[in-house]
């Protein structure tokens, strides 16, 4: 029996930060595909509130939680980078400060919400919340499932007790779910990273990355998937709540290529190549989420103002195939393969 209750084999990723809303979760039911609720960057409140009007989008839903296991800041090489980045601040008229800000995204909280209010799936990225977490969230009657990079950490997830895998290959936007936030993305295609891990471990495996169409998804199926999850393809839709800036990059054939790069959050993430990565790809300094608080306020800036050479435009590998329109259409054209 699938893992995922949905009626083809298709998964609405959870993008946060934005591009993730209930209508885009709405359409995705309506088109037969399984959608997921993004908790990243969220408080508790929100997510319950956004869970609460999740119920009534006529489908099943997962919701993805962060779970990056703290990392230590090098304080000297993070007050080197401010100081780099600050005259791209200062175009926003916005003071950096030079103190690193931590958090873990409220991941218990977030975890005892959804204990008390339960959810059809649960998610993890960056990292596994602990066995004891994965434990209350399936007693409550929540699937269970991890994000993973590789095979080891494939391995260290289906030992923690998760009821199933999201393999993620290098060719997907936005962050990698690396459990290491200092490793680069191995260089695999998504199908043979799935290979890999079906070969070596006996758990149900949802694959993501690099999908830019309905061939793409045939060949993950073929590889062992028994659904596959879309993030790129749906942030031009309509439903999605990417903002103009970042629609308009996508769009834009001055964006050539997408890049790794942590200068955006302090976590490896596939963006379309730009301005801001140039001038400080050097840097590649990993101390997330103190990077991610730490260029917040510019990113949003540059959001409001249409200033894509500092946005962090989130792509993979297959963004040119990203299309307009309603997402329902989107979704259904990628499962007619």
């Amino acid at each position: 029996m699938p893992i995922l209750d949905s009626e083809h084999p298709v998964v609405a990723a959870p993008m946060a930060g934005g591009p993730s809303t209930i209508a885009l979760a709405r359409a995705a039911v309506s088109a037969g595909a399984f959608p997921f609720l993004a908790g990243g960057y969220q408080s508790p409140d929100a997510l319950a509130a956004q869970v609460a009007e999740a119920r009534g989008i006529g489908g099943a839903f997962g919701v993805n939680l962060f779970a990056a296991e703290p990392t230590d800041v090098d304080e000297t090489a993070f007050e080197a980078f401010v100081d780099e980045i600050s005259g791209e601040a200062r175009e926003y008229e916005i003071v950096l400060s030079p103190e690193p800000i931590g958090d873990d995204d409220h991941l218990d909280e977030k975890v005892a919400l959804l204990t008390d209010d339960p959810v059809p799936v649960v998610s993890f990225t960056f990292g596994l919340p602990g066995a004891s977490a994965i434990r209350a969230l399936q007693a409550a009657g929540s699937v269970v499932l991890a994000t993973v990079t590789t095979t080891e950490e494939a391995r260290r997830a289906v030992d923690s007790g998760v009821n199933g895998l999201v393999v993620q290959g290098p060719a997907a936007g936005g962050h990698s779910a690396t459990f290491d936030p200092a490793r680069d993305p191995r260089p695999i295609e998504t199908a043979e990273l799935v290979r890999r891990v079906r070969h070596e471990l006996d758990a149900p495996v949802i694959a993501a990355g690099g999908v830019d169409g309905p061939r793409a998804v045939s060949e993950l199926i073929a590889a062992g998937a028994e659904s596959v999850q879309v993030g790129t393809a749906l942030l031009r839709t309509d439903e999605a709540g990417t903002s103009a800036a970042h629609r308009a990059a996508l769009a834009d054939p001055a964006f050539t290529e997408t890049t790794v790069t942590r200068v955006f959050t302090g976590r490896p993430a596939r963006a379309l190549r730009n301005g801001f990565i140039d001038r400080h790809q050097h840097a590649q300094i990993d101390a997330y989420p103190a990077v991610h608080h730490l260029t917040r306020a510019l990113r949003r800036a540059a959001a409001e103002a249409g200033d894509t050479d500092r946005l962090h435009l989130w792509a993979g590998t297959g963004w040119r195939a990203a299309r307009t329109g309603p997402a329902a259409d989107v979704l259904r054209w990628l499962a007619d393969a």
